[in-house]
């Protein structure tokens, strides 16, 4: 299983915003079920095997070619681990279990 954070910006749109483009993307993700994800600030967090999480990036990345942008930047990070399963969830909780005294 991996782990992902995603940004797909879109350049060259008239107006400042990008609501919309972020929300054409959730629908994208909601009309799936092969990768989590839960979207944040800055981006959204992904969680699956890797080949699914590939394939479901290109397809959010051509998401506002198809709204008719010139261009658009994506950011993957991408973390897979072989070792043992980790989630999104597992991930967050390794950290607060060290960061909480009981």
């Amino acid at each position: 299983m991996a782990t992902a954070e995603l940004t797909v910006v879109s350049l060259g749109r008239a107006e400042v915003g990008a609501s919309a483009y972020v929300a054409e993307i959730q629908r994208r993700l909601a009309a799936q079920d092969r990768v989590a994800y839960a979207m944040h600030a800055m981006g959204t967090n992904l969680d699956g095997s890797v080949e699914d999480i590939l394939a479901l990036v290109a397809v959010l990345h051509a998401v506002p070619f198809e709204l008719g942008i010139p261009r658009v930047y994506t950011v993957l990070k991408l973390d897979e681990r072989r070792d043992k399963p980790a989630s999104l969830e597992s991930k967050v909780a390794s950290v607060r279990a060290l960061l909480d005294p009981t």
